[in-house]
């Protein structure tokens, strides 16, 4: 039987606020433990929580950007369930009126582009985290942080219109990137400012009832995401076609193993006891504040996409990789006010820059070499002073010791040489080296002209300027 994989993400975002959503408390990471905190966030008795606006702010820009309908009136409620890390024994979320409702992302398959659908974006404060004693040398015992506890959040829920674990990562891509973009969040998933859980399910192809799904918790980079779907899809299979039933669970995903297991059992929804928070009012969004926070919006990646294909010609695969964040299509744009040279700039920044910046795990906005840099190099080829291959030579110690290309070429003496006499001489000392080689291009065999190239550009240690190299060598041969 053929089956179709059918996912939905759940993706829990921190809003980059100063402070947290009900209290005055700072939202900076990396803190001692228990150091961002105070009776509010921390639900002592008599306090009361006093909503952040620019944590709404930030959500309304989620909301307008993925396309949602922002909801005049929504409402915060409490979820009741009891954990350490959640001090009140209660947290304060969305339930029946989220903030916005129905909107959906565009993506890109191998099919084409695709829309997927959002269900609804609500608020919510953040939990505490709990350390387990294994970490700290004492065995058998847990800690609580609560330095997050009350941190502002949005859950981005999506339809289950995802079909396979590619098409999930190309989701989360395009969503970090349009909240990047906006600004509504550092998207930090190694601080655990992007989180996403993943519901998948498998069904025989045709049907339109879902399968029994399972909730893959808690995954924190985009390819563990893509792994672990690939992995429970496998799983979820092999158990169908064993004539056995896929059991309703929460699962982790081991990255070191590559494997999912099981957390808990998941037999029947949690029964929350939602009710309405009574120490907070109904939030009112008015056209006028909502089209406050509209004329913040800047371009979004698929608008910039489109610009960068129509203005500049370059690929849409250019446009889609120079456009992945927004600090890196800034970084285009700076280049191209230096040298409107798109698809070299283009070739240069997705080639030499970004493998560099890969090997050594840094963003754009780390990168040593700035715009003026990177495009004083290119001007140097463009200016025939140097050639293409010298220049990634260049580019290497430019990026290593932060010397601008001049500099560089003048200390290593690597100055394309575009003397005629020069080369003629160099060429001629070539051909005197290979005679049988000549005598075969005259006598009519062309490939052989591409070694003897070559030879002369070994000659002038790569110097050459390979136009004129070419020029002076079919002469001599003629």
């Amino acid at each position: 039987m053929q089956y179709e994989t059918v996912i939905g993400l759940e993706v829990h975002v921190q809003l980059k606020t100063r402070t947290k959503i009900f209290c005055s408390c700072s939202t900076r990471f990396g803190r001692p433990p228990n150091e961002n905190t105070c009776p509010i966030c921390l639900g002592m008795p008599g306090v009361l929580p006093v909503l952040n606006r620019r944590a709404v702010e930030y959500a309304m820009a989620a909301c307008l950007a993925t396309h949602c309908t922002i909801q005049p009136v929504n409402r915060f409620d409490r979820k009741n369930y009891f954990y350490p890390d959640l001090p009140k024994g209660y947290q304060i979320s969305q339930f029946e009126l989220p903030i916005g409702t129905n909107g959906h992302i565009d993506i890109e398959t191998a099919e084409g582009k695709k829309r997927i659908g959002l269900t609804r974006i609500h608020m919510e404060e953040d939990a505490g985290k709990l350390i387990h004693g294994e970490n700290l040398g004492s065995p058998g015992k847990s800690y609580v942080d609560y330095n997050r506890t009350g941190v502002p959040l949005v859950e981005i829920v999506s339809e289950p219109d995802l079909r396979s674990p590619e098409e999930a990562r190309a989701y989360l891509g395009e969503l970090k990137a349009i909240l990047d973009y906006t600004g509504v969040s550092d998207c930090n998933m190694e601080e655990g400012s992007l989180r996403c859980d993943a519901n998948i399910s498998l069904r025989p192809v045709g049907q339109s009832t879902l399968g029994t799904r399972t909730e893959l918790k808690n995954i924190n980079s985009f390819r563990y995401v893509q792994r672990a779907l690939e992995y429970e899809v496998n799983r979820q299979r092999q158990v169908l076609e064993q004539g056995d039933r896929v059991t309703q669970e929460t699962r982790l995903y081991d990255a070191d193993q590559g494997v999912t297991f099981t957390m808990r059992s998941k037999e029947e929804a949690h029964d929350y006891r939602y009710f309405p928070e009574p120490d907070l009012v109904r939030v009112v969004v008015d056209e006028a504040w909502m089209e406050e926070v509209r004329r913040t919006l800047p371009e979004l990646p698929e608008q910039k996409r489109e610009r960068f294909v129509r203005d500049f010609g370059i690929p849409a695969y250019d446009a889609g990789v120079l456009t992945a964040s927004r600090a890196l299509a800034d970084y285009y744009e700076q280049c191209l006010a230096l040298l409107m040279q798109p698809k070299l700039l283009s070739n240069w920044i997705m080639g030499e820059l970004l493998r560099e910046l890969k090997n050594d795990d840094r963003e754009i906005d780390q990168c040593p070499l700035t715009p003026e840099a990177l495009t004083g190099l290119l001007k140097l080829v463009e200016e025939g002073a140097i050639s293409g291959k010298i220049a990634k030579t260049v580019f290497e110690e430019m990026y290593r010791t932060g010397k601008p290309a001049a500099e560089i070429v003048r200390e290593k003496g690597l100055t394309q040489i575009s003397d005629h006499s020069t080369l003629e001489r160099l060429i001629d000392e070539v051909l005197e080296k290979n005679p049988a080689q000549v005598a075969e291009y005259r006598g009519g065999k062309e490939k052989v002209f591409g070694f003897l190239v070559g030879q002369a550009m070994k000659a002038t240690r790569g110097q050459g300027n390979p136009a004129l190299v070419n020029e002076l060598l079919k002469k001599k041969l003629g």
